[in-house]
């Protein structure tokens, strides 16, 4: 069996210009690499109110055509400290050739997305395809998400949601500054 040491190590990579070197497919989001912190605000009708929220975002490679995803949020309280960890995602974006991406996104509360969209280099919007759930999950009908380079270190991030027998509608949205 094969052990990554030191000497022959295969990271994924976190930035364009690391090893090892990106795909020619993600050409369209190489400015996504990185990882990314910030802050944003949620809510939703069946939710008691709207909350503040801490996230991570972090975009890597292993030079293959697909971008590794994970998001990590904590609600905050009202003086902005951390309560207590809130969602959790991760999964993969499949570049194609025409630029469209297909998109795997699985939590941990039991539902797993199948996502569409496009990527112009600047943005990315995908939209569900399709939305799986386990039996005691909650029903997610469909979501939209909306990533934007505003600056070249800044992310702007914003997810629509139907669930719970809502139509789609705003659910979060966030402001994240690229780390390191």
């Amino acid at each position: 069996m094969f052990d990554p040491a030191p000497e022959h190590p295969y990271p994924d990579a976190t930035q364009p210009d690391a090893a090892p070197a990106p795909h020619a497919l993600l050409v369209p989001v190489l400015g996504f690499l990185g990882t990314w912190h910030g802050r944003g605000e949620g809510g939703y009708p069946t939710l008691d109110g709207d909350f503040a929220y801490a996230q991570e975002v972090t975009f890597s490679h292993d030079g293959r055509p697909f971008l590794r995803y994970e998001a990590r949020a904590w609600l905050l309280d009202a003086d902005g400290a951390p309560l207590r960890p809130s969602a959790r995602e991760s999964g993969w974006w499949r570049l194609q050739a025409d630029g469209r991406i297909e998109a795997l996104i699985t939590q941990p509360t039991g539902i797993a997305e199948i996502a569409v969209g496009s990527a112009t280099g600047k943005s990315v919007d995908l939209a569900t395809h399709e939305v799986a759930i386990t039996p005691t999950a909650k029903q997610v009908d469909a979501t939209r998400r909306r990533y934007e380079l505003t600056a070249e270190d800044t992310l702007t991030y914003a997810h629509d949601l139907a669930a719970v027998g809502r139509p789609l509608q705003h659910h979060l949205s966030a402001r994240l500054r690229r780390r390191g």
